[in-house]
């Protein structure tokens, strides 16, 4: 798999990522999730993980070609804004040693593969039925 690093949002100790893939995907480095409370919230498939990532780690796909960043609808694979000003993303964790290689992963962290398509489609205004589909409270 090949990675095109789009940006990161670094401070000290701190290292949520976003690349793109020559498979149509979005890796997603951020922290791992150990609260149990949010843990149970979400429903998470065999061979999936959740992580957190700061809201403002989407405006990176600009780098992507894509007009804007901003993450407009909760639903599959971004779960949750948490009051904190961050988000659950949940996607299939990359074990890929080959695709790892080429990143910085510290052990507090880990990385979720989610399809372009379904991220892009964040991006656009609710319409129709996406209005009334709710979306999953905030903790």
């Amino acid at each position: 798999m090949k990675l095109r690093f789009l940006g990161k949002n670094s401070t000290v100790g701190d290292c949520p990522t976003l690349y793109a893939t020559d498979r149509e995907t979005y890796l997603v480095q951020g922290w791992r999730i150990f609260a149990n409370d949010l843990l149970m919230q979400l429903d998470i498939s065999e061979g999936e993980t959740a992580i957190e990532v700061p809201t403002e780690l989407f405006e990176h796909l600009t780098n992507d070609g894509l007009p804007a960043g901003e993450i407009r609808r909760l639903e599959n694979p971004i779960m949750i804004l948490t009051p904190g000003g961050t988000f659950v993303v949940q996607g299939h964790e990359v074990t890929d040693p080959e695709a790892l290689a080429q990143m910085e992963v510290p052990d507090y962290e880990t990385v979720v593969e989610v399809p372009k398509a379904a991220i892009t489609a964040l991006l656009e205004e609710p319409r129709g039925a996406d209005l009334q589909r709710p979306a999953q409270p905030a903790l």
